[in-house]
This record gives structure tokens, sequence and C-alpha cells, in this order.
């Protein structure tokens, strides 16, 4: 990668740090229950395969 698509990965990543950061602030639920976190523990470890096997993917197309 040269030096500009760099530091605009760079800068999206900074962006994307900085929305999370404001959902974070953001952030006041209420009190879940044991079903609801299970529900939603898997919702988010099928989200993290998914998002993993992507920057798999992307990860050997820059590699060739």
């Amino acid at each position: 990668m040269d030096g500009e698509r760099i530091e605009r990965a760079v800068q999206r990543i900074e962006a994307a740090l900085g929305r999370i950061a404001k959902a974070a602030d953001d952030y006041n639920p209420a009190p879940p229950s044991v079903s609801g976190l299970v529900v939603e523990h898997e919702r988010l470890r099928e989200a993290t395969v998914g998002a993993l096997k992507e920057l798999d993917t992307l990860i050997e197309r820059l590699e060739r």
C-alpha cells in the first residue's frame, strides 16, 4: 500500500474509533435478562466470526 492509501485507512479507523467511543458514552441499557444475554452473545459471536472471515479474505487478497 502506498502512503496515501495507508493515511486514508488510518483516518477511517480513527473515525470509526470516534463513533465507537460516542456510542459507548451514549449507551445506557436496561438490566438484561440471562436469556437475553445468551441470545445477544450468540448474535455477537456470529457477527464476529463473519467479520474475521472477511478480514482474512481481505488480507489474503493484499498478500497476492
